[in-house]
């Protein structure tokens, strides 16, 4: 849509507010609204001001001004508001030099877009995250000097099939037995499918939902893959709508890597694929049916699979999930349908322009925008400098003998080595200055002293169990 049009749709649709969305460097959605009388077409080329200040890893004080613009595209009415309320997704764009802001994640996708189409290597590339989340009944948390705790509840939870629930029907996925009988074990079946409705109101297509592996109320949508920004845009509507809709029922939803122990974490797995000219470029005669555009691809996001983590995989908490001898895809190996490798080639169809591969260590919690982007910019680094990325491991990769495992490579222990493969490796980001060494510099520096540090500093409860008696 156009402004004029933008504006032509609100009034149709009744509109009387406008929510203006942007998404912070962490890659949580912030937002303010403003009547639709002070949405004119002006406003779509001019901006409106706000405190850049008060955003995560944004402005200082002293330069705190400013500006969204309103991308006339992203038009949608909003789908929680009582009052008809328009949705705009926003780029950021500083007041004076009137340039695009560096730090705005989405502009740092519209520079990986703009990069592929200049390097020639290709016109659009398509990405199909998998968000896995949890929907709990109830969440409480807390840590002080002298005491730390959080206490999960899920009706789901089979660690409830005791508890006296007046009555207890018994109906609970057993731990990693989630995946995913019908109802009434499945009790979120509902749920998830008004999640599905609401998601297909703002324009997503679905293409399946489902119960995930864990207990206490895992779950997936599917959506159907669409170009990065565009899809970026989609997973920021996705954990909206996911959130919401559990409130609405008094439930909550996180998107948390690891918030259950002994059981199965949230993972992202994220199909992607290139293509030019209305060819995909990721189809072709060699292992998988790939081509070796493909391949050189896979080499670069192996290649670089440490330094990526730091934004696929961007919390403390991801680690938890990314642990190694347990299910998550810790290895960086690529495969055909083996799940056990950081990188898959999906095998369901034959078709040519299904051709893709999955890149299977990122989690929800990442900023799409920047996800999105380094995996991009590694695996046309890969292409580039033609990374093959050697044989394919078809094997069970837990079965494997120690000194064969001992030969694969895997992704980084913490959050802390992830960031430190990042400082030591993030040239193929800088191409086409598509991530620039502040928003690198900024993104290291803030996970480091708001997220390492404070979880260095405080004991956890397990530390009681194993140390206070010795």
């Amino acid at each position: 849509m156009t402004p004029k049009e933008v504006i032509k749709f609100a009034k149709d649709n009744r509109a009387e507010r406008v929510d203006l969305k942007f998404t912070d460097l962490l890659g949580q959605w912030q937002h303010f609204g403003i009547p639709l009388s002070e949405l004119t077409e002006e406003a779509f080329e001019e901006g409106i001001g706000f405190d850049g200040s008060s955003i995560r890893g944004w402005q200082s004080i002293e330069a705190s001004d400013m500006l969204v613009v309103p991308d006339p595209t992203t038009a949608v009415m909003d789908p929680f508001q009582e009052i008809p309320t328009l949705s705009l997704i926003c780029n950021i764009v500083d007041p004076v030099t009137r340039e695009h802001y560096s730090r705005d994640p989405r502009y740092v996708a519209q520079k990986a877009e703009a990069y592929l189409i200049a390097s020639g290597m290709g016109e659009v590339a398509y990405f199909g995250p998998e968000p896995e989340f949890f929907v709990f009944d109830d969440i409480r948390f807390g840590q002080a000097e002298n005491y730390g705790f959080f206490y999960i509840d899920s009706v789901e939870g089979f660690w409830n099939t005791g508890k006296e629930e007046k009555p207890n029907l018994g109906y609970k996925p057993r731990y990693k037995e989630g995946y995913f009988p019908v109802p009434p074990i499945d009790s979120l079946q509902k749920l998830r499918a008004e999640m599905v409705k609401t998601m297909e109101k703002v324009g997503i297509q679905v293409e399946k939902e489902h119960h995930e592996v864990a207990t206490a109320g895992q779950g997936e949508i599917d959506m159907r893959f669409d170009s990065l920004t565009r899809m970026a845009d989609k997973l920021m509507w996705y954990k909206y709508i996911v959130k919401n809709v559990a409130r609405r029922h008094n439930k909550t939803a996180t998107f948390m890597p690891k918030p259950l122990f002994g059981d199965n974490g949230s993972g992202m797995h994220t199909h992607q694929s290139v293509w030019k000219a209305g060819r995909p470029l990721f189809a072709g005669d060699e292992y998988a049916g790939l081509s070796d555009f493909a391949l050189y691809y896979i080499g670069g996001i192996l290649a670089h699979a440490p330094a990526l983590c730091a934004f696929v995989a961007p919390t403390t908490n991801s680690y938890k999930r990314l642990t190694p001898g347990f299910e998550a895809p810790v290895n960086l190996a690529y495969s055909s349908r083996n799940r056990s490798a950081g990188v898959r080639i999906p095998m369901y169809s034959p078709s040519p322009k299904a051709k893709r591969i999955e890149v299977r260590f990122p989690d929800p919690l990442c900023n799409g925008y920047l996800a999105f982007s380094a995996m991009l910019m590694a695996g046309l680094d890969g292409v580039a400098n033609k990374l093959h990325p050697g044989d394919p491991l078809d094997k069970d990769i837990y079965a494997l003998e120690p000194e064969e495992l001992a030969n694969i490579p895997s992704v980084p222990g913490s959050l802390q080595e992830a960031l430190q493969a990042l400082k030591e490796d993030h040239e193929f980001l800088m191409k086409g200055d598509v991530f620039t060494e502040d928003l690198i510099e900024t993104w290291i520096k803030y996970k480091t002293e708001k997220e390492i540090n404070p979880i260095r500093l405080r004991p956890i409860p397990w530390e009681f169990a194993l140390y206070y008696d010795g």
